[in-house]
């Protein structure tokens, strides 16, 4: 199968819904084979349902359907030595790990930060960046080790590169992210590895599109609908539109994957219809 990224093997968090999903299909679309994961399990004080272990078995359709090896496992990205393992497993079964994408996240708890509970800014803290560095902790022995370069993504956000009040725990924790990534590509780029990461805007998936962010956003409706959270969500960006789609990020991060990018290193690329010049 010819492609963009065909011949390589990405190693994904997060992939059983939503943007993690997208980039596992996205990705075998245009070749590679996937090693993914997530924690398939709803997680104490996020304020939704979390992706389940059919969800997981729905990628692993997705990617069978495109004709492209997978493993998907149920690993929860804070667990250092499971994801470690994973990659491993993987690449003894596929090969190599060439693609990384750091995409696991959670959005809980909005409040000043003095009245955030400790367990949920350690909740955030450690799923949203210190499960990023676990990932690529995971990844990064076996893509030296192959000694064929290879493109790290992470998912920061917008809220990575401004700040938004009642939120600190996700500011900090995606300001993280890019901290992360600009020591990364110092570190890997002697190894023909490029870092980089991508801030998106809302993104329609299961993140925002649910009763407890659609309340949020609209304290005053007493059974909100999406319908009035996009009217609402419009408000965040230049272009009109409420949210972006999970494969308007995937192309983001297939470009940076692919050769087309292979001199882009240590940069944080917002996709997020000018939410940061508004």
């Amino acid at each position: 199968m010819a492609g963009r990224v065909a011949g390589k093997v990405a190693f994904i968090s997060g992939g059983a819904r939503g943007q993690g999903r997208s980039h596992a299909v996205r990705l075998a679309e245009e070749g590679a084979d996937i090693i993914t994961f997530d924690i398939a399990e709803d997680v104490p004080n996020v304020p939704y349902a979390g992706a389940t272990e059919q969800d997981l078995a729905e990628t692993v359709r997705q990617v069978e359907a495109l004709d492209r090896r997978i493993i998907a496992r149920k690993v929860d990205v804070r667990d250092a030595e499971a994801v470690k393992a994973l990659a491993d497993e993987g690449v003894a079964e596929l090969g190599s790990i060439d693609i990384v994408s750091g995409n696991a996240g959670i959005i809980s708890g909005l409040a000043p930060a003095h009245e955030l509970p400790v367990e949920v800014w350690k909740d955030m803290i450690d799923i949203n960046l210190s499960g990023v560095w676990n990932t690529c902790r995971a990844a990064i022995p076996h893509m030296k080790a192959g000694r064929r370069g290879g493109s790290i993504v992470l998912t920061s956000s917008a809220a990575g590169l401004m700040p938004y009040a009642n939120s600190a725990h996700y500011v900090a924790a995606k300001h993280g992210v890019v901290g992360l990534m600009r020591s990364l590509a110092l570190e890997l780029g002697p190894d023909n590895i490029r870092v980089n990461s991508i801030h998106p805007t809302q993104v329609d998936t299961p993140m925002i599109q649910n009763d407890a962010t659609w309340k949020l956003f609209l304290p005053a409706e007493e059974h909100p609908t999406r319908e009035q959270f996009g009217e609402v969500s419009k408000g965040m960006q230049v272009l009109p539109t409420p949210w972006v789609d999970a494969r308007d990020i995937s192309n983001a991060l297939l470009f940076l994957a692919s050769d087309e990018a292979r001199f882009i290193t240590g940069v944080p690329l917002p996709v997020d219809a000018g939410t940061l010049i508004k």
